[in-house]
């Protein structure tokens, strides 16, 4: 019996040491986002400027979904939320939290595995992806569509995550205290749905792993759009080249209405590939363009010359 007994001391140590982790290992993240070449946080995930991130708002969802679908990316967008405050743009770097419906054997693991992580043992386990954020950071989590006994945060929370990132919330699940939480300044979300009753028989089994939100696979790490058209997952290696492309597309926008409302040009030219001519009274008016550009002239010009292809 004694024998037996320390086998299954020594099985049941050696699953727990090789089983896979509630908070994913910055290797991990680092292998998932191994397109992005810049600086990282010490979890792995890519640490996108805040320069770029505020360029990112001025982006359309539009432009976000043609430049993402160029690349190869077909399911990047999740649509049909409940917004907080509809009207308000946010963007930040995802950190991910998947919750599953509770068992008594797995809540027993997880909670094991999350003291031996050393995640907080007082309080709600829901709150352990919220300890991990830091500035800037905008929290994505799996609810799997739970509704009643499905909310996540409520207002405490939200205050929480608002302090700790200055963003707002990203949940496929619910919410409660929503009257609270719109009172809070410059904290919003996109839920599906929102209750008065306390979370219940949830448990989080992976953090900072891929979740699922939607039709749209979400990496920690991944840069999120989020407006009242809809919300956008986008890898970090490819934001900076979807801002610049972005940037371009709404001034060639902006420019062909210009064309379109003085009539010079039959729309065909304007929509279609731009002549020389078109592309040098371009140049002019970007020339005396009455806001600062982003893109460098470089940047206008290599366009220009790849325009029409």
């Amino acid at each position: 019996m004694k024998r037996i007994l320390i086998i299954a001391i020594f099985l049941s140590s050696n699953i727990f040491t090789n089983a896979q982790e509630i908070g994913a290992s910055a290797d991990y993240v680092k292998e998932l986002t191994s397109g992005w070449e810049g600086e990282r946080f010490n979890d792995g995930r890519p640490k996108v400027s805040d320069v770029t991130l505020e360029r990112l708002k001025n982006c359309t969802l539009e432009q976000i979904w043609g430049y993402l679908m160029r690349k190869g990316y077909h399911n990047q967008v999740a649509k049909d939320w409940i917004i907080l405050k509809p009207g308000e743009t946010m963007v930040g770097r995802v950190v991910t939290a998947q919750f599953m419906p509770s068992r008594p054997d797995l809540d027993s693991i997880v909670k094991v595995h999350g003291k031996l992580e050393g995640r907080s043992q007082k309080g709600g386990i829901n709150i352990w992806p919220i300890d991990i954020l830091t500035k800037g950071d905008v929290y994505v989590a799996d609810g799997y569509g739970k509704i009643k006994d499905g909310t996540l945060i409520g207002s405490s929370l939200g205050n929480a995550i608002y302090g700790k990132t200055g963003r707002g919330v990203i949940f496929y699940g619910s919410v409660r205290d929503m009257q609270e939480l719109k009172d809070t300044k410059g904290f919003n979300a996109w839920v599906k749905g929102h209750d008065p009753s306390y979370i219940k028989d949830m448990t989080p089994t992976a953090i900072n792993s891929p979740i699922r939100i939607g039709e749209v696979t979400v990496f920690p790490g991944d840069v999120v759009f989020a407006n009242e058209y809809g919300v956008a997952f986008v890898p970090a290696f490819l934001i900076d080249g979807l801002v610049s492309a972005s940037e371009m597309t709404a001034l060639r926008d902006e420019f062909e209405r210009v064309l379109l409302q003085q009539g010079k040009y039959p729309s065909g030219q304007i929509h279609g590939e731009w002549s020389d001519t078109i592309k040098n009274e371009f140049r002019a008016w970007i020339a005396k363009y009455p806001k600062k550009l982003t893109v460098t002239s470089n940047e206008i010009e290599d366009y220009l010359s790849k325009e029409g292809r």
